[in-house]
């Protein structure tokens, strides 16, 4: 199960504080001041990492607390400083803060490594407050206090196209015929019920990644459905791969509702370039199939698709021009 949003308070550790100390050495009865300066306390990093898929490992960790720098010393020593703590989190996490939901992050590539809350700075020793009329100095500084915030960590999947569709509209049989991805399949509504991810093998060693989310269902953009909770999942996506049943009586209100939802969710699913594939072509006539494939679809631009994933009819065409639409 993909967990894809999760709540946690997260602090940079303090500042170790200055030392108060003076010199006590034989035959040196008023030594000046020796003092060290405290450690740094430790940051804390966020870390796309590949190997991660899901937000699954703070389900239950809710608390993450760097480590405080240490005090300073006599004898000039300063505090160590307090270790950082990196965060490991799948590639495509967006950082938000928990009060104002604003975007403070985005970690949308693998391996890319972002200081984010750094640790308080250690106070200075006495040491460094000798002057030439206070050769004595009693005082010495505290450390900073580390920032500290409650953050949301929300996932959107990285893909190249996004499979989208009413249920039962032959998503998963597509995305597991083109890829190695292996969702549940069966003849009723919501069989998908989080997204699947698979990689299509092109020519020539290349591939692209297929996004595939639970079927949208009119109302979508007001939460209703399930497609609404993983519409966010296909936003980073290039290309919107349109899903319709070749045997609704409706098509061209079958796609106007899909965009419609898409448009209301998210001015930035409203933009992607559009393609439309109607499918189980093998339930139709060759007469019906050229009829799909001549449809005119108000504000739809690209080709028409007829396919059939069952017998993979036309499919290579299609994942053609995918790729030709990627490259450019």
């Amino acid at each position: 199960m993909i967990i894809d949003y999760a709540k946690i308070y997260v602090k940079a550790g303090d500042g170790g504080e200055g030392a108060v100390a003076f010199r006590r050495e034989k035959f040196v009865p008023k030594g000046g001041p020796s003092g060290g300066n405290g450690g740094n306390g430790g940051s804390i990093i966020f870390l796309a990492d590949s190997n991660l898929s899901t937000l699954l490992d703070f389900k239950y960790k809710r608390k993450i607390v760097a480590e405080d720098g240490a005090n300073g010393q006599k004898s000039l020593k300063d505090g160590k400083a307090g270790k950082d703590i990196v965060i490991k989190v799948p590639a495509g996490t967006v950082v938000k803060d928990a009060e104002s939901e604003e975007i403070l992050l985005d970690l949308d590539e693998v391996g890319k490594e972002v200081v984010f809350l750094k640790g308080g700075i250690g106070g200075q020793g006495n040491s460094n407050f000798a002057t030439s009329t206070n050769q004595t100095p009693r005082y010495a500084q505290p450390g900073r206090p580390g920032k500290e915030m409650n953050i949301i960590f929300e996932l959107k999947l990285i893909a190249d196209i996004g499979l989208v569709g009413f249920p039962n509209a032959g998503k998963s049989t597509f995305i597991s015929v083109v890829s190695a991805a292996r969702p549940k399949i069966a003849d009723y509504p919501f069989t998908t019920l989080e997204p699947n991810l698979g990689i299509v093998q092109y020519k020539d060693y290349k591939s692209f990644v297929v996004a595939d989310i639970p079927g949208i269902i009119k109302g979508a953009h007001k939460g209703k459905g399930l497609g609404y909770k993983f519409l966010k999942h296909i936003e980073r996506t290039k290309i919107l791969l349109m899903m319709i049943d070749s045997t609704v009586e409706d098509p061209q209100g079958e796609y106007e509702v899909l965009l419609e939802e898409l448009s209301e969710f998210s001015e930035v699913l409203k933009e992607k370039v559009k393609v439309v594939a109607f499918t189980k072509s093998d339930l139709l006539t060759d007469e019906e199939k050229k009829k799909l494939t001549e449809l005119k679809i108000k504000n739809y631009d690209n080709k028409n698709f007829v396919i059939s994933a069952v017998a993979q009819d036309r499919i290579t065409n299609l994942i053609d021009y995918l790729w030709n639409f990627l490259k450019a």
